[in-house]
């Protein structure tokens, strides 16, 4: 892996915290799209062999995102995302959860809150992440489903994505 594409995340257990960077080789605009248009993320957001399916995206305060993760079963996980605050194109905060296909809460699985920052850094954009739950065993639970490994095969989906955008441009 190029160590300038390497995923650091810091965990900080007492504060029941998750610090995630991640450098990109792509302008801050294009990073941004990627994160916030539901074509590209359905492109990115799943770690392969899953594959991500936007039913509703609506990126703005207030608005939503349900999603699902659709495994090479065809079973599907299915998430909301509730956006709180939007600073187009340098932040975005959410609150996320485990759902049904309608959108009704999962208890049984945590959800977290969100912070992403998008950072000019020479050629390409930096993205920080701030992953905030509500109890240690929350974030110890996500941990425990993969989501280390999965976000760092979801970032280099994103990767790949960004190459070929610049390819084509």
């Amino acid at each position: 892996m190029n160590p300038a594409t390497a995923l650091d995340i810091r965990k900080d257990l007492p504060n029941r915290k998750l610090f995630i960077t991640r450098y990109f080789d792509a302008p801050p605009k294009l990073v941004w799209r990627a994160w916030t248009e539901a074509e590209w993320l359905d492109q990115w957001w799943a770690p392969k062999p899953y594959r991500a399916e936007t039913r509703i995206l609506d990126f703005r305060e207030g608005g939503h995102w349900l999603y699902a993760m659709v495994g090479p079963d065809l079973s599907k996980q299915w998430v909301w995302v509730d956006f709180l605050s939007i600073h187009t194109p340098v932040s975005f905060t959410a609150y996320d959860f485990f759902c049904d296909e309608e959108g009704k809460h999962n208890p049984d699985l945590p959800g977290m809150h969100w912070k992403n920052d998008f950072r000019a850094s020479g050629d390409g954009t930096e993205v920080l992440v701030e992953l905030s739950f509500k109890e240690i065993s929350d974030l110890e639970k996500v941990i425990e489903m993969g989501f280390e490994q999965g976000f760092q095969a979801a970032l280099g989906n994103l990767d790949e994505c960004l190459a070929s955008q610049a390819n084509q441009g």
